[in-house]
């Protein structure tokens, strides 16, 4: 399988600056798909999101930018817009087609170069780099300079990166997932309930101090705000905006199952959902999928993840 690339009509592309480690990574739907949105975390920064309401004049969506940078990133939607406008790709006003591209940011600055973040050439050149192959997962695109396990600090945090999953479900349904895991809190397998990647107890340590236990202790985190966990699931089922955004609310417990503590004042947690296909199914049953393609990307997204900025990796 090949991650978000499975779903027909999707391609993703990664732009990395690995000096200042950032960059982002752009979905492509240039056939437009239906789109809904579930922001559960309170240090979200977004860009067009109220185009994914039901009630919103436009019907779908043509891609989705996932950067890092902070507010900073969001600059690159606008190269994502110019590449699609140039390719003739938009909603058709009746005097020009406009790109309707929502997008999400995660902050990076403090891993790096903080005055470098991602621009609108690094979009345009994410755009123009995607394709249909197996999607690359790891310290890539958006997920360049993400990081886990920061309440003592990035001396003791670990590397994250992006991270990609299919289910198969049966009749040809497929339920994909594209995960950049930049949280506060740690990653456990749920299978096993253990710590695969989070806070350390001291900077040159691998043992996890489980971040849960140390704020239910009295610590706060000293990095606070500075989180998000991107996320972006796919179907080619056919579904309504309504249903798309219900997609994304079943598929946001794939976080949940995943990384501890989650959604906190310190993250910006977000669910990009994306329908594109005519293939029929429950859409209770695309939920459960889409939760466990969310929860499998983020363990894959720091099982990839190397050792970047001084900040140890797995992979």
């Amino acid at each position: 399988m090949k991650g978000l690339t499975d779903i027909p009509g999707i391609r993703v592309g990664h732009v990395s600056d690995y000096e200042a480690l950032t960059g982002c990574t752009a979905i492509l739907c240039e056939a437009g798909a239906v789109g809904g949105v579930d922001i559960r975390g309170s240090a979200s920064d977004t860009q067009e999101t109220p185009n994914l309401d039901p009630g919103h004049v436009t019907p779908q969506v043509h891609a989705i930018l996932l950067a890092g940078g902070s507010a900073f990133g969001l600059e690159a939607a606008s190269g994502v817009r110019r590449y699609l406008e140039h390719r003739g790709i938009g909603f058709d006003t009746g005097v020009a087609k406009v790109p309707i591209v929502p997008a999400a940011i995660l902050y990076d600055l403090g891993i790096a170069k903080a005055g470098v973040r991602p621009t609108m050439a690094m979009g345009e050149a994410a755009a123009a780099a995607a394709t249909t192959d197996a999607v690359k997962e790891g310290c890539v695109g958006a997920g360049t300079g993400a990081t886990i396990g920061k309440i003592l600090g990035m001396k003791q945090a670990m590397k994250s990166g992006v991270g990609s999953f299919t289910v198969t479900l049966p009749a040809g349904v497929l339920v994909s997932s594209l995960v950049a895991v930049n949280a506060f809190g740690d990653v456990r397998d749920p299978a096993t309930g253990k710590i695969v990647a989070g806070a350390r107890s001291s900077p040159t340590s691998h043992d996890f101090i489980d971040t849960q236990e140390q704020m239910k202790r009295g610590a706060t985190g000293g990095f606070g705000g500075r989180n998000t966990t991107l996320a972006v699931v796919a179907t080619n089922a056919k579904l309504t905006k309504v249903q798309a955004r219900k997609l994304a609310e079943q598929a946001s417990l794939g976080m949940a199952r995943t990384i501890y503590p989650v959604n906190t004042s310190f993250d910006g947690d977000i669910v990009f959902a994306l329908s594109i296909g005519d293939h029929q199914a429950d859409l209770n049953t695309l939920g459960v999928a889409a939760a466990e393609a969310v929860s499998a990307a983020i363990l894959r997204a720091v099982r990839f993840a190397k050792t970047l900025g001084g900040v140890p990796g797995l992979g």
